[in-house]
């Protein structure tokens, strides 16, 4: 299933125009027909959800503490 610019606008509850802008970026797939620009629904979910892993692994790799040196000598 594809989806126009402007319905993909209101599913992200963004404007048609900033989804135009993304697509000259080629930061979204699509496909001109002519007279409109359509992107595919699935594809378009399947990044959505690699986008948001890559956030949660980075964040988690934020959290994580960092590890004490073993170079660090012991001044007892």
């Amino acid at each position: 299933m594809y989806l126009t610019t402007k319905e993909l606008a209101d599913y992200l509850d963004m404007s048609e125009q900033s989804i135009l802008n993304l697509i000259y970026q080629n930061k979204i797939r699509a496909v001109h027909d002519g007279s409109q620009y359509l992107i595919n629904k699935e594809q378009f979910n399947q990044h959505l959800k690699q986008v948001e892993k890559m956030k949660q692994l980075l964040e988690e790799w934020k959290n994580e503490p960092i590890p004490e040196s073993v170079d660090v000598k012991d001044e007892d």
